[in-house]
C-alpha cells in the first residue's frame, strides 16, 4: 500500500493518549505502518551509560505511533484530512485534500 503521510508532514493524532495533540512527522516506517512525530508519544527509556549516552539514567523520546491513529493536516483549510492521489497532465502523481482539493505535494 502507497503511503500518504510523509516526512516533515503537519499531522494530528486522532485516537490514543496523545488525541488532539498535532506535529510534524520526524521519520516513516513504511515496512511497519508506523510513523515517529515530533513530542507526539513520548516513552521514558531506562538507559545505562555508554559511549553514545554518557549519562545514564531515565530519558524521555518519541516512541513509534500507528498510521491509523495519524491524519495529515492540510495547508490550506487547516483541517484533518483524508488525501488522495491525483494524477497530472503530465502523468504525475500527488497527495490532495479530499476537503478542499488542494494539492498536498506543491513546492
Amino acid at each position: 500500500m502507497k503511503q500518504k503521510i510523509k516526512k516533515d508532514d503537519i499531522v494530528t493524532v486522532i485516537t490514543g493518549k496523545d488525541k488532539g495533540k498535532s506535529g510534524k512527522v520526524l521519520k516513516v516506517f513504511p515496512d511497519r505502518d508506523k510513523v515517529i512525530v515530533e513530542k507526539i508519544n513520548f516513552v521514558k527509556r531506562h538507559t545505562k551509560p555508554s559511549q553514545k549516552v554518557a549519562q545514564g539514567g531515565i530519558i524521555e523520546k518519541e516512541a513509534q505511533l500507528s498510521l491509523s491513529k495519524v491524519m495529515l493536516i492540510c495547508g490550506k483549510c487547516g483541517k484533518p484530512t483524508r488525501v488522495k492521489i491525483v494524477t497530472l497532465a503530465d502523468g504525475k502523481k500527488t497527495r490532495a485534500c479530499k476537503k478542499c482539493n488542494e494539492m498536498l505535494d506543491e513546492k
